[in-house]
């Protein structure tokens, strides 16, 4: 069949209270919130905005509160060209909510409260949505759901790429595995790496071998490293002074994917992702400063 999406992306949509404090306060203590804003986001919502602001065709399936399609968020992404017929629409429910808590370090401590994101586990493998799409990602997310969809994905020979992200303590030891094995590409931070490497007791060449052909591990201001069977790659960041560092990784993703999917080399999609990600960062908020495909490339052309 003709497919007319690049990429589908799966899990959260979500409105982002990001919060700013000196310091997180032990417990019975509390710390003065510096600033407050109320933002777009949820990590699979991200990659597709970011992904479609950046040339892709990307569609989303998100749980999502009844009165979603009257809100900004919605309209912003129908005026991106995300294609929205799959989300998962549930009455009576409010949008997922992340509180998002960044202090002074640039650590981040955040809280989720899921509401409408609850219905993923009732809810059935989005086929017509995955048949459309030349890759799925896999984001926050339901686990159980995740790992449906995953093997449907494999099932249709699609690249998977999956990032469990700070929802990775939510998956017990086999479900990890089971999406694991579906997957083509597996994106974390330094920290969620490890934690992978430790909960299935693998080193990441034991760890490819149960599935992913790449492994993608983002450090931050370190920049990335990159997994494959023919090489390692080390590629710096981009120097950006951080406003925020909210959406990094999920801009990373949308950045990297949208190279990989257009045939280009994993270095030079690290290179372009680094570039991406360094727009989100100057900015508060997720999606506020979503660079156009031509205005990262050209960062990237200065920096690289």
């Amino acid at each position: 069949m003709v497919k007319n999406r690049d990429l589908l992306a799966i899990g959260h949509s979500a409105h982002d209270y990001i919060i700013r404090v000196p310091e997180f306060p032990k417990a019975n203590f509390s710390a003065p919130i510096t600033n407050m804003k109320t933002f777009n986001g949820g990590a699979a919502a991200n990659v597709a905005c970011v992904g479609a602001k950046l040339g892709l065709k990307t569609s989303l399936v998100s749980a999502v509160g009844g009165d979603f399609k009257k809100t900004e968020y919605y309209e912003s992404m129908q005026n991106l060209g995300i294609d929205t017929d799959s989300l998962i629409i549930v009455p009576g429910e409010a949008t997922p909510t992340a509180f998002v808590l960044t202090d002074d370090n640039d650590d981040q401590i955040s809280y989720f409260y899921w509401g409408a994101a609850k219905e993923f586990a009732q809810s059935k493998v989005p086929v017509k949505a995955i048949e459309n799409a030349e890759a799925v990602h896999l984001a926050t997310g339901d686990p159980e759901f995740n790992w449906k969809c995953s093997q449907e994905a494999k099932n249709q020979d699609l690249l998977v790429s999956f990032d469990p992200g700070q929802d990775l303590g939510m998956y017990d030891t086999k479900k990890l595995v089971d999406v694991i094995e579906n997957t083509t590409i597996l994106f974390g931070n330094h920290h969620e790496i490890e934690r992978i490497l430790d909960a299935l007791e693998v080193d990441l060449n034991g760890l490819r071998q149960m599935g992913p052909k790449i492994i993608v591990k983002t450090c931050g201001a370190n920049g990335c490293e990159i997994y494959s069977s023919e090489e390692k790659i080390k590629i710096d960041a981009i120097p950006t002074e951080a406003v925020d560092p909210t959406g990094a990784g999920d801009s990373y993703r949308a950045g990297f994917l949208s190279r990989f999917l257009n045939g280009e080399t994993l270095e030079e999609s690290a290179k372009f992702a680094s570039s991406v990600s360094s727009f989100i960062i100057q900015h508060q908020g997720c999606q506020t400063n979503m660079p156009t495909f031509d205005e990262a490339f050209e960062r990237m052309s200065e920096f690289y």
